[in-house]
């Protein structure tokens, strides 16, 4: 089942001197469960792409379709509860709130949904154990590891239940051990439970484990390789 629709997606930054096309017409489409990473060197586009799927960078041209929605049309707070609902969002830098443990940072989300306060306790619970930190609920990020931080990162963005989830050079600033863990995780929730997960990284290790490879140069899919 196809997840998201890219039809011929240009974005262009106008600068004071000069007009750059950060990403030049653009078509591709995700499946349901897919593991795919899209890879390229610095200011290729990748991010730009990445960002746009996750609506949270609007396309001077062209579409997005997520479910069959084009989120280029939605008005910024329709986006936003769009966002919410559908797209789980994993970042280099984890973004956490450092006054919440790490079950709270969980929570937030479902909160703002609106789920329930039993549902919110089983689900983060759930997901926190999932990736490894059923001890650590009540830690603060301030007590956790950086790989630690950014485990507790993808139980928040699976917690609402999304769609997909994009992850924007997310072991950057992790040691080999904790990329290894992390990556293992991501890896056994995309087969478990078929959640799609899209990255956009230069780190090989997280190349090796993907099932599909889009490269991208100078605003362009150059290639798009599926593995088995």
């Amino acid at each position: 089942m196809k997840v998201i629709d890219i039809n011929n997606l240009t974005k262009i930054y106008n600068g004071s001197e000069v007009m750059v096309k950060a990403v030049n017409n653009i078509s591709l489409s995700f499946e349901q469960g897919e593991f795919a990473a899209i890879v390229g060197p610095s200011g290729s586009g990748k991010t730009t792409l990445l960002n746009m799927i996750g609506g949270l960078d609007k396309p001077t041209e062209g579409e997005i379709l997520v479910g069959g929605t084009n989120i280029g049309g939605l008005s910024a707070s329709k986006l936003i509860d769009f966002r919410l609902k559908n797209i789980g969002f994993v970042f280099q830098a984890y973004n956490l709130i450092p006054v919440l443990t790490a079950k709270e940072n969980v929570e937030f989300i479902m909160e703002l949904q609106g789920k329930s306060r039993l549902e919110r306790d089983e689900r983060s619970i759930a997901l926190l154990s999932a990736v490894g930190l059923g001890e650590r609920v009540n830690a603060r990020p301030a007590k956790l590891s950086g790989g630690q931080q950014q485990r507790v990162a993808v139980a928040r963005a699976l917690a609402s239940k999304p769609k997909f989830v994009l992850a924007d050079e997310p072991t950057a600033n992790l040691d080999s051990k904790s990329t290894e863990t992390l990556l293992d995780i991501m890896e056994e929730l995309n087969k478990k439970e078929n959640i799609t997960f899209i990255f956009s990284t230069h780190d090989q290790r997280v190349v090796n484990k993907a099932r599909r490879v889009i490269t991208v140069e100078d605003g362009c899919v150059v290639s798009d390789e599926k593995r088995n």
